[in-house]
């Protein structure tokens, strides 16, 4: 038996949670809203709507201009971040310490995905430049699935996994992520390095809130002990 069961599936959140990709999104979406005429929104408003689907965040970010508008700005957001992959100019660190913990999650019982605001070709790309794409048995993104926090990602890892919300940990940085996981029946794990504040992700549901990537399989542990 595996070290954290009854777990099974453990699914992460990418921007905020497995890499550092703030200063892209923030350029990229000041970028597209000047070039659409609009004036840019701040990297603090930008930062808060990470991991919701694009159309759905700047709609967010400038309420009323409508779902038309929101698709014109996204998809000059889109050649944006198309540009600045193909010149080598994306950075996207992962956070200290995810490595690591992918690695120690390596075991023949336990399946790991993503649920992600990033459309499918943009995850490959970060998970393939950071040789982990084979660590992830199921990839659940914007363009193949309803926005977060609605649980539809979560539920379509389950099925994909064949694992119950019983045994299904989410894994993420904002509030979208933990109301997304308590939708869907998973647990609901913060963790303190990303976009959201500790407070704001406890509020949303999180059973816990780890402050180090070291920190989640003791913390699954201590969770699968108490139940």
């Amino acid at each position: 038996m595996h070290a954290i069961a009854p777990y099974r599936l453990v699914i992460f959140d990418c921007d905020g949670t497995l890499v550092d990709s703030q200063h892209n999104i923030v350029t990229a979406m000041r970028e597209a809203f000047l070039a659409f005429g609009r004036t840019q929104p701040e990297p603090e408003d930008i930062r808060r709507q990470v991991g919701l689907t694009l159309e759905i965040a700047i709609e967010r970010l400038a309420p009323g201009i409508g779902p038309a508008t929101a698709h014109e700005i996204a998809e000059i957001y889109r050649g944006i971040v198309r540009a600045l992959r193909s010149d080598g100019g994306i950075s996207e660190p992962l956070y200290d310490g995810i490595r690591d913990l992918i690695e120690s999650l390596a075991h023949p019982e336990l399946f790991l995905g993503v649920a992600t605001g990033k459309n499918l070709v943009g995850l490959e790309h970060t998970l393939l430049n950071h040789g982990l794409r084979q660590r992830f048995h199921t990839l659940q993104t914007a363009d193949r699935a309803i926005s977060k926090p609605h649980p539809d990602m979560v539920l379509k890892a389950m099925a994909e996994c064949a694992c119950g919300p019983q045994e299904t940990v989410v894994i993420g940085d904002t509030s979208f992520d933990m109301e997304m996981a308590r939708a869907a029946g998973a647990t609901a794990i913060g963790v303190a390095w990303g976009y959201h504040p500790p407070a704001e992700l406890a509020a949303s549901g999180a059973r816990e809130v780890i402050r180090h990537p070291a920190e989640l399989i003791p913390c699954l542990q201590s969770l699968s002990v108490s139940r």
